[in-house]
């Protein structure tokens, strides 16, 4: 009886494992930027690991537009802070921040969809954490109609067990219970 307690855990584990990889590790959404959209959307968190792979994206020219999410509501992004004010000196590309409501994924997809359609908006690239790319772009895609490119950026090796945790909760939760925008 323990061994077949034992097994079925195991094989569990195991599931759980391989799903993560297929959707956290390397989730099929993710793409290579286009050579060219209308803006670049960096989702809140990672602080400047999902910030500075955007700014490289808007300085090689494909969007002439970042979009910053939740600057101001994370105390520890302080370039995004100054690039929100101004302070970053004059950039080549427009800088748009704007505060989801309600401060989530969810939120985001919603105020990049308002966002799209208030600016003509036909493609956009979106930078997250390679992890949250599965998530995001279902969550985007419910609201946002138009081309969308996901870009991931890396997280350091020891909080993906905490990340692939957290985010296996998350999309279970928008699978089953929250499936609109």
């Amino acid at each position: 009886m323990i061994r077949r307690l034992v097994l079925v855990v195991a094989v569990l584990v195991v599931t759980w494992l391989v799903a993560c990889l297929v959707l956290f590790a390397w989730p099929p959404a993710e793409s290579s930027p286009p050579a060219r959209a209308d803006a670049v959307v960096v989702l809140s968190g990672g602080e400047n690991r999902r910030l500075d792979p955007a700014l490289r994206l808007v300085g090689r020219g494909v969007a002439p537009v970042l979009a910053i999410s939740g600057a101001f509501l994370d105390p520890k992004w302080r370039k995004a802070h100054r690039l929100c004010r101004g302070e970053e000196g004059p950039p080549r590309f427009g800088v748009l921040c704007f505060t989801p409501r309600p401060y989530s994924t969810r939120g985001e997809a919603r105020a990049i969809a308002r966002l799209a359609r208030a600016r003509g908006w036909d493609h956009v690239v979106v930078v997250t954490s390679t992890f949250h790319v599965t998530r995001a772009d279902m969550l985007i895609g419910r609201c946002y109609h138009g081309d969308l490119s996901l870009v991931g950026t890396s997280s350091p090796w020891w909080k993906l067990p905490e990340e692939w945790a957290s985010e296996t909760g998350k999309l279970l939760v928008q699978l089953t219970v929250e499936r609109t925008c």
